[in-house]
């Protein structure tokens, strides 16, 4: 088992955690919004959610590993293009951060874990991300691809669980300490580019 591997996915996936998004931003602006215990409902959803795609890509993938390894192959260097794609994209976006909480009509917390897990669960992304993501860190010969795609899906799980709950809990002062460094947006653009490019090309130059 190579525990470097796990430590590198494990990195990859914080970095990623901590960089503006759709679901921490989503989750820093019902904390502030509605408090603190709406910001961990709407986390535990989101993560749930990853179960569902961590299933999915655990026993599709694992069939196509035992049957080809060209196909695998194809599957990589697609993730890898489709990781340098979304590098692209965050280049191309704005880097100034929206942190203004929603102004609808109040959620409850059962709302609020139900909408999570359904944005997470019902997103294409995140299907595509898991694929182009988690190929490139199978650490294991003697573990079943299956269980080793749990293994993964469960760290990224556990570690985006902290990072988010953090983002909740701490969320007055993450957005004090986001308004008063208005350059923090460019920072955080810049990590996630590297990131990405840098998973691609870990991902080219993995083994199976």
């Amino acid at each position: 088992m190579n525990y470097e591997t796990l430590y590198a996915f494990s990195l990859a996936t914080a970095a990623l955690a901590i960089s503006p998004g759709p679901d921490n931003i989503f989750v820093l602006t019902q904390s502030l919004a509605n408090g603190k215990k709406y910001g961990l409902a709407t986390t535990a959803g989101l993560i749930s959610g990853c179960l569902v795609h961590t299933t999915l890509l655990a026993f599709g993938v694992s069939v196509i590993i035992r049957e080809s390894d060209t196909l695998f192959l194809g599957i990589k260097i697609l993730g890898a293009i489709y990781l340098l794609y979304m590098a692209f994209q965050v280049y191309r976006s704005d880097a100034a951060l929206d942190i203004s909480g929603d102004k609808g009509p109040k959620k409850g917390l059962w709302q609020l874990f139900k909408q999570g897990f359904i944005m997470n669960v019902l997103n294409p992304k995140v299907t595509i991300f898991f694929l182009a993501f988690f190929p490139g860190f199978l650490f294991s010969e003697t573990l079943g691809t299956v269980w080793q795609f749990y293994v993964l899906g469960l760290v990224f799980m556990f570690v985006s669980a902290v990072i988010f709950c953090g983002i909740a809990i701490l969320s007055g002062s993450v957005s004090k300490f986001l308004v008063d460094n208005k350059n923090i947006g460019s920072v955080l653009k810049w990590l996630q580019i590297v990131v990405f490019i840098a998973i691609a090309v870990y991902l080219l130059l993995s083994g199976k």
